[in-house]
């Protein structure tokens, strides 16, 4: 009986540890459109980031979580608005750590309206780790897979 109460007591927290994940990889994807909305907003890396974040992207990498907000802002900047879609979302959980990969596709609007959209698809790769305020990533990186259309200085990307 006592082992059966320990399994399920472990199988809960696997499960809410899994959805407390997916959920940090939903708003991460969502506040890459919406980070801006009301004016520049340095505060929102602190809900998804550890302070010693590791950010590794095709367009460049940042260390720390000063400064991660600007990093985000200069490269969405370059377009009108965007749209970021997320799925199958891995989750491979290791105590108080866990490896996580999900796909992304992305359209990205040109400022000038009458450009070509310019779409990526790829994965993001991490580590998140548990903290006093939950589940964060601490290792973060995007994984370009394909590119269709103009990118940031309307050349093609690949």
């Amino acid at each position: 009986m006592a082992g059966d109460l320990a399994a399920l007591r472990h199988q809960v927290r696997e499960l809410t540890d899994r959805a407390a994940i997916s959920e940090l990889i939903d708003r991460y994807v969502v506040l890459l459109d919406t980070q801006d909305e009301n004016g520049f907003d340095e505060s929102w890396p602190r809900t998804l980031f550890t302070e010693d974040v590791r950010l590794h992207f095709p367009i460049g990498t940042h260390e720390g979580i000063p400064g991660v907000a600007e990093f985000h802002h200069a490269a969405k900047q370059k377009f009108d608005r965007t749209l970021h879609l997320s799925a199958n979302h891995v989750i491979r959980l290791d105590g108080d750590r866990a490896h996580v990969r999900f796909h992304l596709i992305a359209t990205h609007v040109h400022h000038d309206g009458g450009a070509p959209l310019f779409d990526i698809g790829g994965h993001y790769t991490g580590e998140a780790v548990r903290t006093t305020a939950g589940w964060r990533f601490r290792e973060w990186g995007f994984h370009l897979t394909w590119a269709s259309g103009p990118g940031p200085d309307g050349k093609p990307v690949m």
